[in-house]
């Protein structure tokens, strides 16, 4: 698959977009107007955790403390009570806090806007600081999760073994004009129609442009 392959299925997924459940953390920026610190730390909640339990845990916690000054205040239990179950939560506890703490002491309060800065934070991978960098600050940036990186080898329009290499050839391939749709639209894609096992080809938009990489049974 060619770049403008790629991007004519991007165009087909957008218009089907609507008719999926949006990824939580975008849903909540867009619809919530989330700050850009709210943004990360639902983030962070999000790893290994469903989008219900994320949603509510995210809506607990900034209840009682929507800014980095007055996480400072709250415990680790505190934080952690909040956002149970969310999975790992009380190691999520102690990430937030310490994010929080940073962001007030090195940062003035403010979540940096660089790649570079938020790799910089604790528990904060390429994942994560894409995704803030994009629904935070609108900057061109490639969040690549395991529906990306799966859906991206599937089509055929990369070769890779790990998430970090499709972020990477994708950046290469793909316009920056284009980044920030990637993950909202294969994400959404990816839970509905091009799931992990037996993917549901029947009813998939794009298939006429897919290679099926790696699809041994579908439906």
């Amino acid at each position: 698959m060619d770049t403008a392959t790629f991007i004519k299925v991007l165009n087909i997924l957008e218009k089907e977009f609507p008719k999926w459940n949006a990824p939580v953390v975008s849903l909540m920026a867009k619809r919530e107007r989330r700050t850009p610190f709210q943004i990360l730390i639902s983030t962070v909640i999000s790893l290994r955790t469903k989008d219900q339990v994320t949603a509510e845990a995210s809506e607990r916690l900034f209840n009682i403390a929507g800014n980095p000054y007055d996480m400072m205040k709250l415990t680790e239990e505190e934080i952690a009570k909040a956002i149970y179950p969310a999975g790992f939560y009380r190691n999520k506890a102690r990430t937030i806090k310490s994010i929080s703490r940073i962001i007030v002491e090195k940062y003035g309060g403010d979540v940096p806007d660089s790649l570079e800065d938020l790799l910089k934070l604790p528990g904060v991978g390429r994942k994560t600081a894409n995704l803030v960098l994009a629904l935070s600050f609108n900057k061109p940036a490639i969040c690549v999760d395991i529906h990306v990186h799966r859906i991206t080898n599937r089509l055929g329009f990369v070769k890779t073994k790990t998430p970090e290499e499709t972020e990477k050839k994708l950046m290469e391939k793909v316009p920056p004009e284009h980044w920030n749709k990637i993950n909202d639209l294969l994400v959404a894609f990816g839970q509905t129609i091009c799931r992990p096992v037996s993917p549901l080809c029947s009813k998939c938009p794009v298939e006429a442009y897919c290679e099926k990489v790696g699809v041994s049974k579908h439906r």
